[in-house]
């Protein structure tokens, strides 16, 4: 590079605002666990300023981020590209089939690298609005906790789980709902039982025993009796979970399950992704989804259409104090895509039409 050129770009990046992105590395993965699962990278960000700060994005984002510098700055397909192109780093390409864990560990180096030589470009660009904008920290990143961050941080050392509970003196709590886990590390809750508590997962998840089962529960469904001592809540801040109430409804057999997921109880998920996590939980592929309406009677599900006015209706019917308050208002019952014995018929003897067309 020329010594002219050289001054005026040291010259042009003095003249930066303080809250530019210079530098930003990949310090770790998080694991999401909304109505579908996917993983999060944790990124490390330092601004012209020196401050550093946390962001979390998906690899969506950083596509999206692409095309969108694409669209500006890329200027393939001009034969005489404008003053305001420049070349661009290579994303690494989307990956379609594989362990989701294993893709985004295997993805940390290339995007740690791609942004490496974006945040590298003229400092004119650095300016560019959808650039600073995915490299700010929202209300949403700064609330987050996180969890290891094994690349700025060494891996602390495990806690050894304690081998006998004095049961007089041990933490414990009342259970207040009956709450029936969606896996095989949940444990399975009777209003009225006696748990005791072996150490806080999270801000919203606890660890205890009920008769020899130990597994992991909401906080929100028991009533805390003595709690556990402050060595024992290292990791209380964590993510906020929104637990749903599920039902499968068979000829002659029921089974209800409480599937807690990391969203708030405003959100509105997917028809395509509530019927994959009711697949996953009840270990059926032909099934439908459907809701009971204001009158009881029961309704199927088709799209995204319809589970917008499953919300909407749930809205409208009055709060029961027998619910934890992060317990989603509309809930789902599940039956096998062909039975249709479960609609309620008419009096007159013919079926009322509740699937939605």
């Amino acid at each position: 590079m020329s010594l002219p050129r050289q001054l005026r770009d040291e010259s042009d990046f003095d003249q930066l605002p303080n809250d530019v992105p210079v530098a930003a590395t990949i310090a770790d993965i998080e694991e999401k666990k909304g109505f579908i699962d996917y993983y999060v990278f944790v990124i490390e960000v330092k601004n012209k300023g020196s401050s550093k700060y946390l962001i979390y994005r998906r690899y969506r984002e950083f596509l999206q981020l692409h095309q969108l510098l694409e669209t500006k700055y890329s200027g393939e397909g001009s034969e005489s590209p404008g003053p305001a192109t420049w070349s661009l780093p290579t994303l690494p390409g989307k990956i379609y089939l594989g362990n989701k864990r294993e893709i985004a560990e295997s993805r940390i180096p290339e995007l740690t690298l791609y942004m490496k030589k974006l945040l590298a470009l003229p400092t004119w660009l650095l300016l560019d609005e959808d650039l600073r904008m995915f490299f700010y920290q929202s209300d949403v990143d700064s609330m987050e906790q996180p969890q290891n961050l094994r690349r700025l941080r060494p891996p602390r050392a495990e806690k050894t789980v304690k081998e006998k509970m004095d049961l007089l003196s041990s933490p414990r709590a009342e259970v207040l709902f009956d709450f029936r886990g969606s896996g095989t590390t949940e444990l399975n809750l009777k209003k009225g039982q006696l748990v005791f508590l072996l150490r806080q997962v999270n801000a919203d998840w606890l660890e205890g025993t009920v008769k020899d089962h130990t597994g992991i529960f909401p906080q929100s469904f028991v009533k805390i009796i003595k709690p556990l001592p402050p060595s024992d809540c290292d990791n209380a801040e964590g993510p906020s979970y929104s637990c749903l109430r599920c039902f499968l409804v068979q000829p002659h057999a029921s089974d209800t399950r409480d599937v807690c997921v990391q969203e708030d109880l405003g959100h509105e998920p997917a028809y395509k992704d509530l019927l994959s996590r009711m697949r996953m939980v009840f270990q059926k592929e032909d099934i439908a989804l459907n809701y009971r309406d204001l009158h009881g009677d029961l309704i199927r599900l088709l799209d995204d259409e319809d589970v917008l006015l499953m919300i909407q209706q749930s809205r409208l019917r009055p709060r029961t104090q027998d619910r934890p308050d992060n317990q989603f208002l509309w809930e789902l019952h599940v039956t096998l895509t062909s039975d249709l014995s479960v609609y309620t018929p008419t009096e007159a003897g013919t079926e009322k039409t509740y699937i939605h067309l």
